[in-house]
């Protein structure tokens, strides 16, 4: 008789439905994604501007991911929900860990994300760039590219930051973000991920910034990035004239790919935000998609707009405290409501236009377009995918110049280099020596569960029997 009832308490435990304290976790929004044509980008049928807003509470130097912490998270949604942004790029994140509340939320609030693929420990390295760009480095952006594929409200990631900088010689770090740039759209496609935009976001370096931005779209189409941005710092409460956006303007407007500000802004007066009005304006749209105003926490660099309680204690490790809307959030809040998103295509380029590569001169110091080819040891995760990510407190790559490219060139015109086989059909915060700084969550199987539950009836049927 105990066999009996054994045997009937698990059947039913077996086939009972969820109990009344167990909610099923709600879907996620599915946004649609942003895609390319010519110079401009597109959310379905209609002309998408990138109006956000950066977002590293702590700073640079604290280094901790933000969408891993909903007690961090959720209460900075609630404000980007107040100020009506649609995008936010975050500079850190964690690819050890799971982001699908705070992506899920964002995705609720209909926010697109842009993602710094690199990191302080896993970055080219300006002094070294030929000895970083190794496999342990590819494999942390490559697990970046795995935690966030699966979301639709990932609009893009950043192949590199600011790492060609003011002097000549980091300009020979060009080749290795872009190598690193062409492998992140080689393992999405490898991956079978929908496609996700990667480009570079780029120094408004006046010596080197329309350099960098021919040479992240010249080559073979493999080679060039989906778009190009940059940091730009040049409007302190002025005007398009005085700015000097004008001649940016007329700077790029032959350029073949999207372009927008991965940063703007100037705290030398206060703010208010009149970037807005020109960057929705049709003196621009031709040219650019929008911005990111940099930034939203108040950081030692005073450019924030929310104040976080305790956020500047312990190095920035705790972001968890309170916020307080500083003056400035509301002029951001009402200069979006005032310059909205203009409707039409706003003059874009239907078709792509590539770009003829720079040549070597006093500022640009490569005189050759090929690209490295791609670590051996990086090959496999290709077929096999990255594995689990290293997070922001790995070993580092860095100094792990033994696993580095075997080459410093010599490309393959069908964008293979001498790894090609591995490619499963697939097609790159700053310090002194580094710089770095599809669709839904699926829902949950009942199969694994249900096929759990019968082995465990057995097993225990098995030993009352004996």
């Amino acid at each position: 008789m105990k066999s009996a009832a054994l045997v009937s308490a698990l059947a039913a435990a077996v086939h009972a439905g969820p109990t009344t304290t167990l909610k099923s976790k709600p879907r996620a929004t599915e946004l649609e994604p942003i895609t390319v044509t010519g110079n401009a980008f597109f959310k379905g049928t209609e002309r998408f501007y990138v109006r956000g807003i950066d977002y590293q509470p702590g700073g640079a130097s604290a280094n901790i991911d933000p969408l891993a912490d909903t007690k961090v998270c959720l209460q900075d949604i609630e404000k980007f929900k107040t100020l009506g942004v649609n995008t936010i790029r975050v500079y850190s994140t964690d690819n050890s860990k799971n982001h699908d509340e705070c992506m899920n939320a964002l995705a609720d609030a209909g926010i697109y994300v842009v993602l710094d693929a690199n990191n302080p420990l896993y970055s080219i390295n300006r002094e070294d760039p030929h000895g970083s760009y190794n496999t342990p480095y590819l494999q942390s952006v490559f697990a970046t590219i795995d935690a966030f594929a699966k979301y639709s409200n990932t609009m893009a990631f950043f192949s590199g930051n600011e790492v060609i900088h003011d002097f000549k010689n980091t300009t020979l770090t060009a080749k290795y973000v872009k190598a690193t740039d062409r492998d992140m759209r080689r393992y999405i496609k490898a991956r079978n991920y929908r496609k996700i935009l990667v480009g570079y976001s780029a120094a408004d370096v006046t010596t080197n910034v329309m350099q960098t931005a021919a040479y992240f779209n010249c080559g073979e189409e493999h080679e060039r990035s989906d778009f190009f941005a940059f940091n730009d710092y040049s409007w302190c409460t002025s005007d398009f004239i005085t700015s000097g956006w004008n001649k940016k303007v007329e700077a790029f407007s032959d350029y073949g790919l999207p372009l927008f500000l991965s940063e703007y802004g100037c705290h030398q007066n206060p703010r208010n935000f009149g970037e807005l009005e020109s960057l929705m304006h049709s003196n621009m749209t031709s040219v650019y998609s929008g911005g990111l105003m940099y930034e939203y926490s108040y950081e030692p660099n005073k450019f924030g707009i929310v104040e976080i309680e305790g956020g500047q204690a312990n190095g920035g490790a705790d972001q968890t405290g309170k916020r307080k809307e500083l003056d400035e959030f509301e002029a951001f809040a009402n200069a979006l409501k005032k310059w909205p998103a203009p409707t039409g295509d706003g003059g874009y380029t239907k078709t792509t236009k590539v770009s003829a590569c720079p040549t070597e001169d006093s500022h640009w110091a490569i005189g050759s377009a090929t690209l490295p080819d791609i670590p051996e040891g990086a090959l496999k995760f290709f077929d096999e995918g990255a594995g689990k990510g290293p997070g922001l407190k790995g070993d580092g790559s860095q100094w792990a110049i033994d696993q580095a490219s075997t080459s410093e060139g010599g490309q393959s015109s069908d964008g293979s280099g001498s790894g090609g086989s591995g490619t499963s059909g697939g097609s790159g915060a700053s310090t002194s020596s580094s710089a770095a700084m599809r669709g839904t969550v699926p829902a949950m199987e009942k199969a694994p569960f249900v096929v759990s539950g019968i082995v465990l009836l057995c097993t225990l049927v098995g030993a009352v029997a004996l």
